[in-house]
């Protein structure tokens, strides 16, 4: 299995960035798929995620109403459009992924550890 992050990148505060994950190797038809970031310093943080079982999503709550995670299953890519960028949003963004069957809900992004990763793009804000 192997993803690999795309699209990072420098902007100023405000501006728009649009990561992709995209995913080969992987046999299963269902999956969560994650987006964590973590910052020089600072502890790994779940920024969003999304399971194909039915299509659901989760973000924490410093990045609600400015990322939006979605999937292109025919590209078995996964994308996070991330608008109104801060300085803080500045971090290597990772994507993770594993198995997810139907009615397991959303994993905790803090406590779920994910089978694979990718290598990480970077994102650098400045103010």
């Amino acid at each position: 299995v192997q993803l690999v992050e795309s699209g990072g990148g420098s902007v100023q505060a405000g501006g728009s960035l649009r990561l992709s994950c995209a995913v080969s190797g992987f046999n299963y038809d269902t999956y969560a798929i994650a987006w964590f970031r973590q910052a020089p310093g600072k502890e790994r943080e779940g920024v969003s995620c999304i399971t194909s079982t039915d299509g659901t999503t989760y973000y924490a709550d410093s990045v609600k109403g400015r990322f939006t995670i979605s999937s292109d299953t025919a590209k078995n890519t996964v994308y996070l459009q991330m608008n109104s960028l801060k300085p803080e949003d500045s971090a290597v963004y990772y994507c993770a992924l594993e198995y997810w069957a139907t009615g397991w809900g959303m994993p905790d992004l803090e406590r779920h550890g994910f089978d694979y990763w990718g290598q990480g793009t970077q994102v650098t804000v400045s103010s």
